[in-house]
Formats: C-alpha cells, sequence, structure tokens
C-alpha cells in the first residue's frame, strides 16, 4: 500500500517536474524589486552612498577605505544583477557577485542587529512603539484608529533575515540558472547546441 503511494507520489512530481521553471522565474520576479530599490538609490544618491560606505562606524557608516571604489563595484554589481537577473542573461554567472554583496551587506550591516528583519515584541524599540501608540489611542483616537487600521505598525530591527532569504534564492540561482523557457541563457545555449 505504501510502495503504491510513494509511486503515485513519485510519478506526479515528475509529471510536475516539466513546470520546474515556473520556480526558477518566480525567484527572479520576487529578486526585482530588491534589487531595484538598492540599485536605484545607489545610482541617485552615489555621493551619499561613498560618504556612507567612507564614514566611520561611530558616525553610522562602513569604515571602508576606498569608499569610492566599493560604492562602485556595489552600484556596478547591482545594476548588472538586475538586468541579467530580469533577462535571465548570464544568471548563474551573475548570481555569484550578487551573493558577494549580500554576504558582505550581511556582515557589515546586517549581522550587528541580529537575525530579525522586524523587531519583536520584547524589543526596547518595539516597547517604546506601543507606549507611542498607547499614548495616541487615549489623546487622539481618530488618528489611533486610521494609523492601525490595516494592522499593526511595527518598527525594523535591520537584521539579516531578509539578507539571508536572498541569499539562498541567489544560491538556487546559481545552482539551477534562470530556467527554461524564460530566460536569454536557455534560448543562448540551445541556439549554440544545434
Amino acid at each position: 500500500m505504501i510502495k503504491k503511494i510513494m509511486h503515485y507520489f513519485d510519478s506526479a512530481v515528475s509529471a510536475c517536474s516539466r513546470y520546474d521553471f515556473i520556480a526558477l522565474l518566480c525567484i527572479r520576479l520576487y529578486l526585482l524589486p530588491v534589487i531595484y530599490v538598492g540599485a536605484y538609490s545607489k545610482v541617485v544618491g552615489f555621493n551619499e552612498s561613498v560618504a556612507w560606505f567612507g564614514a566611520s562606524s561611530s558616525d553610522g557608516g562602513l569604515g571602508l577605505p576606498l569608499p569610492f571604489l566599493f560604492a562602485f563595484l556595489a552600484v556596478a554589481t547591482e545594476v548588472a544583477g538586475l538586468i541579467c537577473i530580469a533577462l535571465g542573461l548570464f544568471t548563474r554567472v551573475m548570481a555569484i557577485p550578487m551573493m558577494i554583496l549580500m554576504s558582505a551587506a550581511s556582515a557589515m550591516v546586517h549581522l550587528p542587529r541580529g537575525w530579525l528583519a522586524i523587531a519583536d515584541k520584547g524589543a526596547e524599540s518595539s516597547q517604546r512603539l506601543a507606549g507611542l501608540l498607547s499614548w495616541l489611542a487615549e489623546n487622539f483616537p481618530g488618528r489611533y484608529n486610521y494609523i492601525t487600521e490595516f494592522g499593526d505598525p511595527v518598527i525594523l530591527n535591520n537584521g539579516m533575515e531578509f539578507a539571508a532569504t536572498y541569499f539562498v534564492m541567489l544560491l538556487v540561482l546559481f545552482f539551477y540558472g534562470g530556467g527554461r523557457f524564460v530566460s536569454m541563457d536557455f534560448w543562448i545555449r540551445k541556439r549554440l547546441t544545434q
């Protein structure tokens, strides 16, 4: 009985594997706005990025030597990554510098904040927000209802959670590529092997 169930399950999984390219496309589509926001902010605010890369940690910066070079490399990586991942072009190759960038961002920016991207209820910042919301509810109930109508406000902790998730998604693209049918890589390889 179990053997028969396993056989049917394996057959169903095998039939579904014809559509595995959809998962890779979804990962690429999910990453696009994330990469775009980072790339856009660095391109538009390039001078601010250079200043942040070079400023000491006591001044809220990263304290990197050669801040112009590192800011340029970060911008170039994100812009090239955005284009390549959108098109599914050189997906595996482009995943490498994107993972390196994500690892550097995790280690330098997010690691000191811990794992959680959103502060939990026990964090002091969350407790301060709860106090503010309580004060708002007592003194300005209309504004409180407006702010909380669609859910509870939260405090961004800026931990490693999101960066690690994006790293894992890039790792999947490195191992599996951009996917069949929906990536330039697939069509280039198909043309070269004919």
